[in-house]
């Protein structure tokens, strides 16, 4: 009985000033208001802001190569491997804002549809009608610049002063967008470098453009 008590003492000092102690202290009132039982834990609510941004820029860039991929798909242009590549980035691109989402839920917060920092706000170019090497070009610059951002945020998530660092959020972008958004910028590279070698030398652009496009719809 003595351990019983003890034990039921030392929890009740342990949960203090958490979800516990909203609990007991709406047993017999009428309202319920547990402020402390959610899922937020570590430096999410610090970062929070980041992370609702950076899904909407993935769904903002994933309209992007939407656009690109249906330029190239209309009878005039005709580029199947292209419109086959850049519908990939679109979709792959969207089911990262979905799971970024997801992720946003799971730790306790909610989607801000509005949270943009400055630079998302106003793009450089909206022009999607390009050639092929530069539409090769500029879906490089967008995963590039989706990858420095996850940096950005992954430095946030594990430089903060101790106690206000969170590991999980680290752990989550380098499982789900560092390691695959640096295999996509390094074939995107490949891409634009292979591209251009071809079309440097060669009077016969038209050829060579035709040959990337029926090599694009075998590898992608």
């Amino acid at each position: 009985m003595k351990v019983f008590v003890v034990l039921s003492a030392l929890l009740a000092v342990s949960f203090a000033q958490y979800c516990y102690n909203d609990v007991v202290g709406i047993c017999g009132t009428r309202g319920v208001d547990l402020k402390n039982c959610h899922a937020k834990y570590g430096a999410i609510d610090a970062l929070m802001f980041d992370l609702q941004s950076y899904a909407n820029a993935h769904i903002s860039r994933s309209f992007d190569y939407l656009l690109m991929s249906t330029h190239f798909g209309n009878y005039e242009q005709s580029r199947e491997g292209f419109e086959k590549l850049f519908r990939k980035l679109s979709d792959s691109t969207w089911d990262n804002a979905i799971d970024l989402i997801k992720y946003i839920a799971k730790r306790g917060g909610t989607m801000n549809f509005s949270a943009r920092k400055p630079e998302e706000e106003v793009p450089q170019d909206n022009t999607v009608e390009l050639y092929e090497l530069g539409a090769l070009a500029r879906g490089l610059d967008i995963q590039k610049k989706l990858a420095e951002e996850a940096f950005t945020i992954h430095s946030g998530a594990t430089r903060r002063p101790e106690g206000y660092h969170d590991p999980e959020v680290s752990s989550y972008l380098e499982e789900h967008f560092v390691h695959q958004q640096a295999e996509q910028v390094r074939k995107l590279a490949g891409y634009s470098s292979d591209l251009k070698r071809l079309l440097t030398p060669n009077k016969q652009a038209s050829l060579s453009l035709f040959l990337f496009d029926e090599y694009l719809q075998k590898v992608v």
